[in-house]
């Protein structure tokens, strides 16, 4: 498809239901959002003093850093989480070069790191390009990189290397907000046991499977905290795959995504919004729904806090707020003063 002549406030996007893709034009959540003040019925200064706290959240720039060994699934979780079809390739994009790659989407930079594992003199190439991007400044002078997401193989007992990382680079970066600013993700749940207890029909673990990764969640936990002093709670998904003719959708992926948001500054997080992979299929299969509730508050907490003022109890801001459909469809702001945050009506529901 043509995009060229598409407006820079909109994107075109793939939406996959029952395996029918559809592509479709959705607009930026900051238009939508820009639009929306625009037609409420308050002052011109009430929509000035909206209009400019929108425009900073519209200039946050996001930095995601992904860190994992060889055969982990780094690049199947960030095609999983993130629309990577708008990516344009930056610096490293020959892997041979051992480089950091970098993707960028608008205003969130996926920052892939080589995989480890692949030999001592490797891994401390790896080691040493992690550090110089950990120490870049943004333009106003703060650590370039927000967060870090750690891929593990599900299946995997060797955590070596993620220990280095995290105690030789990460604590003296990021230093006390460490903790806050790292996610554990155990990818290929579905083949920790070999393959085997996974049901296939309903993309989800069976009972033996599920105990199983719920002692490896926690046995990684305590072995990180032992090895680093940081307790770090680990998700485990699958970001799903294609191969000899099986496809697997991914598992767990809100849950993963709920963990990324809340490793977020606040005032980026609609940009992760903003940038989410448009097919509906990521995000249905999940062991709890309670994260997708969060998911919910989160986003619509930023949305609120951008156009509660002057709002009328109970008021609704209606429309397809966020216009990925089949994922976070039908999004209804309620600004309700009396302390009732606005929630975004549907992830995967």
């Amino acid at each position: 498809m043509n995009t060229e002549n598409m407006n820079s406030e909109e994107k075109a996007t793939t939406s996959t239901t029952s395996g029918t893709s559809t592509t479709e034009t959705k607009k930026s959540i900051y238009s939508l959002i820009e639009e929306e003040i625009k037609s409420m019925d308050i002052s011109d200064e009430a929509k000035k003093r909206k209009l400019k706290k929108l425009a900073k959240l519209k200039k946050q720039q996001l930095n995601v850093m992904l860190v994992g060994a060889t055969g982990s699934g780094k690049s199947s979780t960030v095609n999983a989480l993130f629309d990577m079809s708008v990516a344009k390739v930056g610096e490293g994009v020959d892997p041979e070069t051992r480089k950091v790659t970098e993707f960028q989407l608008d205003n969130l930079t996926v920052w892939d790191t080589p995989g480890l594992g692949d030999g001592v003199e490797k891994d401390q190439e790896i080691a040493d390009e992690i550090l110089l991007k950990l120490q870049e400044k943004d333009s106003e002078g703060e650590q370039l990189i927000d967060l870090v997401i750690m891929v593990v193989d599900a299946s995997s007992k060797d955590l070596g290397n993620y220990y280095t990382i995290i105690n030789d680079i990460l604590i003296p970066e990021f230093g006390e907000l460490a903790s806050k600013k790292i996610v554990i993700a155990l990818n290929q749940s579905d083949i920790a046991m070999k393959g085997t207890h996974w049901d296939s029909e309903n993309n989800k673990p069976d009972d033996v499977l599920e105990a199983f990764l719920k002692k490896k969640a926690a046995s990684v936990r305590a072995r990180i905290k032992e090895n680093t002093g940081l307790d770090l709670k680990p998700v485990c998904y699958c970001a799903g795959y294609s191969e000899n003719g099986v496809q697997r959708k991914p598992y767990n992926l809100t849950k993963l995504l709920y963990h990324i948001v809340k490793a977020a500054p606040k005032a980026k997080r609609l940009t992760i919004a903003e940038n989410l992979n448009n097919d509906s299929n990521n995000w249905f299969y999940n062991d709890d729904i309670k994260y997708s509730e969060s998911l919910k508050k989160d986003f619509g907490d930023i949305v609120v806090d951008c156009l509660g003022e002057g709002m009328e109890t109970g008021s609704d801001i209606g429309g397809d707020l966020l216009g990925i459909p089949g994922m976070i469809v039908g999004a209804v702001i309620g600004g309700v003063i009396g302390g009732v945050a606005g929630v975004f009506k549907a992830i995967a529901s």
